[in-house]
């Protein structure tokens, strides 16, 4: 969902030297990981060349903007989907994997995080400052267009922005996950705690934090090669017949499983399952959803598409389509249109879904909150962490 690296600059060379030195041809983007090789080594002193030495990769931001459009389109299936089998099964395919797969992203682009001013700042200004924003936003939202009671507070995260409360937690301990020996046995067990912990709490949603942790630690371990591996061929001809055999399962499960154990959010005896039924279904869930984001990497084109550059506003469709979601809930279009409950209703809002949060990922939507989504903020910093 966050942006994956900058574009690659070419490093300009000194006015005398560009002249005698023989032209070169800058590389061109590969699809071996997120970032290609500069064509020419920074300068000293030049961080501001170094910094822009980065080119975006089409691949992630294919897979970001598709994945962005499922997390919007099971939302719109909500109101719609009770008392239709099919639309319950399909909610429960997508809800395996869609926030894994951006979960995976965003920890195999936090890498780096070191704690470093730089990092911090980045930290803050991307994660923090947009939670701050948008709990007020959609707390003021929900107060003023269903329960007038609602509560303002940023310890409790609605709807959409447990996402960020929670990537804001992830990035903090990158540096922990980046020592420990087995880190993602550690994090299965953390998640699996959790999940039989009914007396956690809903502050900052710490069953979503921790029981959805392994995917982040997950995308931690990930080098650019295993990227590679579910872009090859073989990889996509397993991956439709995978989703088909998900979906059949599915359709059987789908009266007889709860959706609270797609959420994350409760524990299993708050579901009324014994206690072991969480650990059980921690590791299950946990492996079905890496093999349907597995596959559905390998679906991702790697070539720039129409949409690539939608990838880079993921942020802005993940944070404002909750308002459409929400907004034509309140407005009562979901209780007056029963047809909409219809298979022709549900591929119609679909549609809209789609069509609604492909508009929110577009680059005017983007520069219009960029002041809350990507705030300059140095003005908050000391002067090297600014600089930085």
């Amino acid at each position: 969902m966050f942006q994956a690296p900058n574009v690659f600059q070419r490093a300009t060379l000194p006015p005398a030297t560009r002249e005698s030195e023989p032209r070169r041809q800058a590389p061109s983007a590969t699809e071996n990981g997120p970032v290609a090789t500069p064509a020419r080594p920074a300068q000293p002193g030049g961080a501001e060349r170094a910094a822009g030495a980065k080119r975006r990769d089409a691949y992630f931001d294919n897979a970001k903007y598709l994945a962005i459009v499922l997390v919007a389109v099971a939302h719109s299936w909500v109101p719609v989907m009770d008392g239709s089998r099919a639309a319950r099964a399909l909610y429960m395919v997508t809800y395996t994997f869609h926030m894994p797969a951006f979960i995976i992203i965003s920890g195999y682009f936090s890498r780096s995080f070191d704690m470093s001013p730089a990092k911090v700042k980045r930290l803050v200004t991307g994660v923090a400052v947009p939670y701050v924003v948008f709990e007020t936003a959609y707390s003021l939202f929900r107060r003023y267009a269903d329960d007038p009671d609602a509560a303002i507070t940023l310890t409790e995260p609605w709807y959409l922005t447990w996402f960020l409360a929670a990537l804001f937690i992830w990035r903090l301990t990158t540096p922990l996950w980046r020592n420990l020996r087995h880190p993602l046995a550690v994090s299965l067990v953390i998640a699996s705690l959790a999940s039989l912990a009914p007396g956690i709490g809903d502050d900052l949603d710490l069953p979503r934090v921790l029981q959805f942790l392994p995917f982040f630690v997950l995308g931690l371990q990930l080098r650019p090669e295993h990227f590679q591996l579910v872009r090859r061929r073989e990889a996509r001809m397993l991956a439709l017949p995978l989703f088909a055999l998900t979906l059949v399962f599915a359709y059987w499960a789908a009266p007889r499983m709860e959706l609270g154990w797609f959420l994350r959010n409760s524990a299993a005896q708050d579901m009324g399952n014994p206690w072991w039924t969480g650990v059980v279904m921690t590791f299950a869930l946990f492996g079905c959803a890496t093999l349907l984001t597995a596959a559905f990497l390998s679906l991702v084109p790697r070539r720039h598409m129409w949409f690539t550059v939608l990838g880079a506003g993921t942020i802005c469709g993940y944070l404002l389509h909750g308002f459409m979601v929400k907004g034509a809930t309140y407005a009562g279009v979901f209780d007056r249109n029963e047809w909409l409950i219809s298979p022709t209703g549900l591929v119609l809002v679909s549609v809209v879904a789609a069509a609604g949060v492909t508009l929110l990922c577009t680059p005017p939507v983007r520069r219009a909150l960029r002041c809350v989504t990507e705030p300059d903020l140095n003005w908050a910093f000391r002067r090297e962490s600014a600089k930085l």
